[in-house]
């Protein structure tokens, strides 16, 4: 017997977190990354009949830690996940969708065009590119780097006191030691780890939480490296 690759029907849970018109919009993502998604390689065949839990549930319940009307900036976006499916879910929250390569960001245009989003933006690029030229509230990245290279793509991005939210699972905690030592030179405020999706989706989804103050300045960081 084959395991089969269909697009299985959406769970009654997320009757609870995509709420009016966002359970819609939600099944019409996931029939689009299921189709085109797979087609043009954003997604492995073998994902979709995970489409549900592993990635739109996992990824809306990151939606828990974001404040209300806040501008966030999806870091390498790749399929949408998790920008797209916080826009879906909130629809309060400006998402810009920032992609360096062409063939994702036409697969994000074609998506924010079928499901009607006017609080989307794509945006082809890469962080570095837009460091201090443009300023949001939240950055959100999953599966994109290690975070210690996170924070130096997304603290320049952030106003002071924004945040960071990565998904990093399992690794979390291994990764978050790991970028202790860059914290002060990024000029990180806080740090923490927090869990979001308790008793919606299992398991609960691991967030790093980085909270941007100022950075030291430029003569300051020279002085110490000396």
């Amino acid at each position: 017997m084959t395991e089969s690759n269909d697009l299985p029907e959406a769970p009654p849970v997320a009757r609870e977190i995509f709420t009016g018109e966002a359970l819609e919009r939600a099944r019409v993502f996931a029939e689009l990354l299921a189709g085109p998604g797979v087609v043009r390689g954003l997604l492995g065949p073998r994902e979709v009949p995970r489409i549900w839990d592993r990635h739109l549930l996992n990824c809306a319940v990151v939606e828990e830690a974001v404040p209300p009307d806040s501008t966030v900036v999806d870091i390498g976006s790749g399929a949408g996940l998790p920008g797209l499916v916080l826009a879906i879910v909130r629809p309060d929250v400006t998402v810009t969708l920032l992609e360096p390569l062409l063939r994702r960001t036409v697969f994000l245009s074609e998506c924010v065009e079928a499901l009607k989003l006017d609080n989307v933006e794509v945006l082809r690029g890469r962080a570095e590119e837009i460091a201090h030229k443009r300023v949001f509230d939240v950055a959100t990245a999953r599966a994109v780097a290690p975070l210690d290279r996170l924070l130096s793509w997304s603290m320049p991005l952030l106003r002071e006191g924004g945040e960071l939210l990565a998904m990093k699972g399992e690794r979390a905690q291994e990764e978050l030691e790991a970028a202790r030592p860059h914290l002060q030179s990024y000029g990180v405020r806080h740090v923490e780890l927090v869990t979001v999706g308790h008793g919606r989706v299992e398991p609960p989804a691991t967030l790093v939480r980085v909270v941007a103050g100022r950075p030291p300045r430029a003569d300051t960081r020279r002085r110490r490296k000396r």
